[in-house]
């Protein structure tokens, strides 16, 4: 049983950390572990002209309240989306000042073999800031050309339809094939099928510390 008392997400966008863990974010909430979510960017740059700049800020915080998250606990930067390679010094002061406040036990993050040049910024950083807690690494498969699934969270069906209404938030995405109900369903059945159980979420073991 994967078990932690703080757990921080790291997402390079709004709606990384969902499609990545959203549905173990909510297996954990459910058992009792304290919930962090940082997204670096909210990409106001790339946000359909007819909503509002500020729509992804809006979007992951009704997302995440939907997972169950306090509000306190979702920090949000402004870097500017695709340009994170260019401020990861500034993202790695911001990792280890946030570090003693939250004092994680366990980290999530993008895979190591993420092609997107945020993904691997945010993976690099967190890595330095984190690198004595437990880290997994997530699966963005439309990003990932390799993927090490060698660690598998059990999921019921309650945590599924979670992530995928928390992914209903995220109206500026509609129409992505990866925010399809079908998709994040498959996903989650191919990888229960690879674990024997019913339903499940990939990841990468980066580091266990226990």
């Amino acid at each position: 049983m994967l078990k932690a008392d703080n757990v921080l997400v790291l997402a390079p966008h709004t709606d990384d950390g969902e499609l990545g863990c959203g549905a173990t974010i909510a297996k954990l909430i459910e058992q009792g572990s304290k919930l962090f979510y940082a997204a670096f960017s909210t990409a106001d740059e790339s946000v359909p002209a007819h909503f509002p700049k500020n729509q992804l800020e809006l979007e992951v915080r009704e997302a995440t309240k939907i997972l169950g998250i306090p509000q306190d606990n979702v920090l949000i930067f402004k870097y500017q989306v695709r340009k994170l390679n260019y401020v990861r010094q500034e993202i790695l002061e911001e990792l280890i000042r946030i570090k003693p406040i939250i004092q994680p036990d366990l980290v999530f993050l993008p895979s190591a073999n993420d092609i997107h040049q945020d993904h691997r910024t945010i993976y690099e950083e967190g890595l330095r800031a984190f690198k004595f807690c437990s880290i997994l690494g997530y699966e963005l498969i439309w990003n990932n050309l390799s993927f090490t699934a060698d660690t598998f969270v059990s999921l019921e069906e309650q945590h599924i339809q979670l992530k995928i209404k928390a992914l209903e938030a995220y109206k500026t995405q509609e129409g992505k094939p990866y925010m399809s109900n079908a998709f994040i369903r498959s996903l989650a059945v191919v990888r229960g099928v690879q674990s024997g159980r019913p339903l499940a979420e990939a990841f990468e073991n980066i580091r266990i510390n226990l």
